[in-house]
């Protein structure tokens, strides 16, 4: 168990080097807009985030991918791929999910050997690769229990978005740790129903947040990339 913790606590880490910091997930176009202006309306960013859309897109599929991975299934992890692909609508935000997806599958891939792992590394498609088809497969490979990682991946998304909040609206300090604290058990549902995804939800339609991602490829002035 607690060589399986510091692995999902290293895989989870918001420090990692994959460049998150650098994403916003379309809330800088809900703050330039004044939708999200305070802590109340940021925390409900944040929970719709959770609830309505990664529910049914990032966290489903790394859950799917998890059991790809034990199953030692490189066709479904190539599928989870390119359903990723078509389940992002935002241009910025298919991109950002292969950086970050590319990345993290750099650094693992010194690190975490298996005959899986490999063989994905080296038969991926360009523009492959997404974060939470490599965070499943990674967590599946070295071992951790997959609420255990669902949870962790779900911790990581609410930290990056709670981050950002604080920087944009902005907040306080203590303002942004309320907010993740009270995201406790709404993470802990989340996860619990990720560990057998619909796979008819995928993709479930999130149309306020699609168009405010498009938007902000268009905004004058942006700090994110995403």
């Amino acid at each position: 168990m607690t060589n399986q913790l510091l692995a999902l606590l290293q895989l989870t880490d918001p420090t990692l080097p994959i460049g998150g910091f650098s994403h916003s997930a379309g809330l800088e176009t809900y703050v330039q807009q004044e939708i999200v202006n305070d802590k109340t309306s940021a925390k409900e960013f944040i929970e719709k985030q959770l609830s309505q859309n990664l529910l049914h897109t990032d966290a489903a599929i790394a859950s799917l991918a998890f059991d790809a991975a034990k199953n030692n299934d490189v066709q479904a992890l190539h599928e989870l791929d390119e359903l990723c692909n078509a389940v992002k609508l935002a241009s910025e935000m298919r991109l950002a999910s292969h950086k970050l997806g590319t990345r993290l599958l750099k650094i693992y891939t010194p690190l975490c050997h298996g005959e899986t792992i490999e063989i994905y590394a080296s038969t991926k498609q360009k523009n492959a690769s997404h974060y939470c088809t490599v965070f499943g497969l990674l967590a599946a490979t070295l071992g951790i229990n997959k609420q255990a990682a669902l949870y962790g991946f779900l911790y990581n998304a609410a930290v990056g978005m709670v981050t950002n909040s604080v920087k944009l609206v902005p907040l306080g300090q203590q303002d942004g740790q309320e907010i993740l604290f009270s995201l406790h058990t709404l993470i802990a549902d989340v996860a619990t129903q990720a560990m057998t995804p619909d796979k008819e939800m995928i993709g479930l339609c999130c149309t306020g947040f699609d168009v405010r991602c498009m938007q902000h490829e268009q905004l004058y002035s942006r700090l994110y990339m995403s």
